[in-house]
């Protein structure tokens, strides 16, 4: 199962329990459509893992649609997970901050050594984040109005 076009194709790969979908080219405006029917096409697994490895472009349309698939499959109880993006495709994750959203792993064959391989993915937990110290009270919490400077008054 697959959409072509000639800047854009995916392919779909349907298994016991995950979907694989594989796709190349670049997503833009023109291009979002195909891989939008594709997400929403595929069928309910608890993991859709897309292949980003032969993706050179990922627009802001790209990204709505990621972020699309994530919330979709997330309420079927099912999670969206971006495998091998392109570092231009992975600098545009970090920017947007889709990264921390929608998990990003290397496959085993993967030879970028940005991150470690993580061939399959199980259920996210919750990392604990880092609690800011206390500030001590102050000790005149009034802080006076702003009056507005005397110059700006004459005019």
């Amino acid at each position: 199962m697959g959409q072509r076009s000639d800047r854009f194709h995916v392919q779909v790969a349907v298994g016991e329990h995950g979907v694989d979908v594989r796709a190349v080219g670049e997503i833009d405006i023109a291009t979002v459509g195909a891989l939008r029917s594709a997400l929403w096409a595929a069928p309910a697994r608890p993991v859709l893992r897309l292949d980003l490895s032969g993706v050179r472009l990922l627009s802001a349309a790209g990204v709505r649609a990621l972020a699309a698939a994530h919330l979709r499959l997330r309420a079927q109880g099912g999670e969206l997970v971006l495998v091998d993006p392109d570092p231009v495709v992975a600098r545009v994750l970090r920017v947007t901050g889709l990264h921390r959203v929608v998990p990003v792993v290397r496959s085993a064959g993967s030879s970028d050594a940005q991150g470690p391989s993580m061939p399959s993915v199980g259920p996210r937990t919750a990392v604990p984040r880092p609690q800011a110290p206390a500030r001590p009270p102050a000790s005149d919490p009034y802080v006076p109005p702003v009056s507005p400077a005397p110059a700006l008054l004459a005019a």
